[in-house]
């Protein structure tokens, strides 16, 4: 083989081994990803418009699968939390934590007081609130009493009661579609 000959053939070879390698790393990328999103955060799409202003009709969310699973975070009030209703684990819901496991919960005129003080809630307009009353409500022990942000739009615990613990399956963390939206949720 002649010297043209070699260098073509060692430019085919160090192509050859780029595109090997560069499919390698695409497809460990693809995988990692897949192994993110399966495990760690899952993408939602939002459907109804119980939560708004936080979230809208068909607005799209990364929920944290990971944290709440692995006791690396603890379930707060005021998360965006996700979860399965009992009897119906076909469909999630989303919703604000209101109520911790022990606290009272009651609603006087649609205010939400927490163990006798009212809640400040300040993502909750004023056209948005209901004005509803719920008598007071220990929560128990792994349960979590949750509350749309449209309240006078919202199936919750004011119907259902708390949900268990073992329900929730993640927090709402980041919005991603439409663009304008785009950023951490509070």
């Amino acid at each position: 083989m002649g010297g043209e000959g070699r260098l073509a053939h060692a430019r085919s070879s160090g192509t050859r081994r780029w595109l090997i390698a560069s499919v390698r790393e695409l497809l460990l990328a693809v995988v990692l990803a897949a192994l993110t999103i399966l495990f760690v955060y899952q993408p939602v799409r939002v459907e109804g418009t119980s939560m708004m202003p936080s979230l809208i009709d068909q607005e799209r969310i990364f929920v944290n699968k990971f944290s709440y699973r692995l006791g690396l975070g603890e379930i707060q009030r005021g998360d965006l939390v996700v979860f399965w209703l009992p009897g119906a684990p076909d469909k999630s819901y989303i919703k604000r934590v209101i109520g911790l496991p022990g606290d009272v919960v009651e609603i006087r005129n649609g205010v939400v007081y927490i163990n006798g003080q009212p809640l400040v809630e300040d993502y909750v307009p004023a056209e948005y609130r209901s004005k509803d009353w719920q008598p007071p409500l220990r929560i128990p022990p792994d349960q979590y009493y949750v509350l749309g942000d449209h309240r006078s739009s919202s199936n919750d615990s004011r119907t259902w009661g708390p949900i268990h613990r073992r329900y929730i399956y993640g927090k709402a963390v980041f919005a991603y579609w439409p663009p304008e939206r785009l950023g951490p949720l509070r």
